[in-house]
């Protein structure tokens, strides 16, 4: 009895001590975000740091990227919705339809229709990046993950890791590790447009488009996966795949479904990033992938609105947070840090709720 009582007690102290540890992390986050935003406010009143243009701007750019981010998280929680496991690789789908992008836009450039017709132009860039980063998912569940589904979850994971640096060099291969350029968009994407013709909401038309297009993106696959019969294909194999095949679901299809809309988002988001910051390279999905993921998790993974509002929020804390927080404490070159205050972000986030912001959403075997 003395011997069992010990051990309780034992197991009491571990989970006080790590208790303990996590409500001091709590306290001092918060110290350190309440100081920094103080001091950053200081600096405001007395005319120092950004203007209130500058934060403007940046609470837009920091939007636009989150929209993309958002897209591309997309595909990490569906496919982890369906197949309880991360798909690494979805940052190499996203480069793929980033340089399909590219290649479209350079020959409608050499063809004129980029500057004659640029809104034809921009619509088959689109889609020939959804349709190239479409394939490039199917392909890999094909090929890669389907001999694996009842593998133990690691095995799929490193295998994720291994297609991704795959198709990663396989890219360098075939079209070279040097910087590709994105045509410009014209001159009228430049300008800043007055959105509500109020004077005080200016946001260049180039951000602005992408903003629309991401969220339309968005809008429209919540209304597939919520109201239409393939949506709910994919949320009953998301919940429980026996269940669901004896309903008389096509488990198989519907997964590879699944790939290709998480592919399609990637697409869209690959045109869009390529004509936002007009560079690709063969490494251009690596960084934004692992944001995405991190904004999945910001979300909640497996949660679609989850992922949506993670990646808004990680494009926010990127842009504005470097500023809003360090600035305040005096540090130099806070603008250089952004990646650094992602993931910290998400740190702080899994620490105060665990499972993200919206909560996760796991099958029947992963809640067991």
């Amino acid at each position: 009895m003395s011997s069992s009582t010990n051990q309780k007690l034992s197991r009491r102290l571990r989970l006080n001590w790590v208790d303990s540890f996590l409500i001091g992390v709590r306290v001092a986050a918060v110290v350190f975000i309440a100081i920094g935003l103080v001091g950053t406010i200081i600096n405001f009143a007395n005319g120092e740091g950004p203007t209130a243009v500058a934060w403007r701007d940046l609470v837009v750019g920091g939007i636009a990227q989150g929209t993309m981010y958002g897209l591309i998280a997309l595909g990490y929680s569906m496919v982890y919705g369906v197949l309880g496991f991360i798909n690494f690789a979805h940052g190499e789908v996203f480069m793929g339809g980033a340089m399909t992008a590219f290649f479209m836009a350079s020959y409608f450039v050499e063809t004129g229709l980029w500057a004659d017709s640029f809104v034809i132009a921009l619509i088959l860039v689109i889609l020939s990046s959804m349709f190239a980063s479409t394939v490039i998912a199917v392909l890999v569940e094909r090929i890669a993950y389907r001999r694996l589904r009842n593998a133990p979850r690691l095995i799929p994971l490193i295998t994720s890791i291994g297609v991704s640096f795959f198709l990663q060099y396989s890219a360098a291969f075939l079209f070279g590790i040097s910087n590709k350029s994105f045509p410009q968009p014209p001159q009228g994407l430049l300008n800043k447009v007055d959105v509500f013709g109020l004077g005080w909401l200016l946001i260049e038309g180039t951000k602005l488009l992408v903003i629309v297009i991401s969220v339309v993106s968005m809008a429209v696959l919540y209304f597939i996966v919520e109201r239409t019969k393939t949506g709910r294909s994919m949320r009953a194999v998301a919940e429980d795949k026996e269940i669901a095949g004896l309903m008389g679901i096509n488990v198989d299809r519907t997964i590879v479904t699944t790939f290709a809309v998480g592919g399609a988002m990637a697409g869209i988001a690959g045109s869009m990033w390529a004509l936002l910051f007009r560079g690709v390279s063969f490494n251009t999905g690596f960084l934004p992938g692992i944001k995405a993921f991190t904004a999945a998790v910001l979300g909640g993974v497996g949660n679609i609105v989850g992922a949506m509002l993670g990646g808004l929020l990680l494009g926010l804390f990127e842009g504005v947070g470097p500023l809003l927080i360090l600035d305040g404490w005096g540090i130099p070159g806070v603008s250089q840090l952004k990646d650094v205050v992602a993931f910290a972000a998400l740190v702080l986030v899994l620490v105060f709720r665990p499972s993200g912001l919206l909560g996760e959403r796991l099958s029947v075997e992963d809640r067991g």
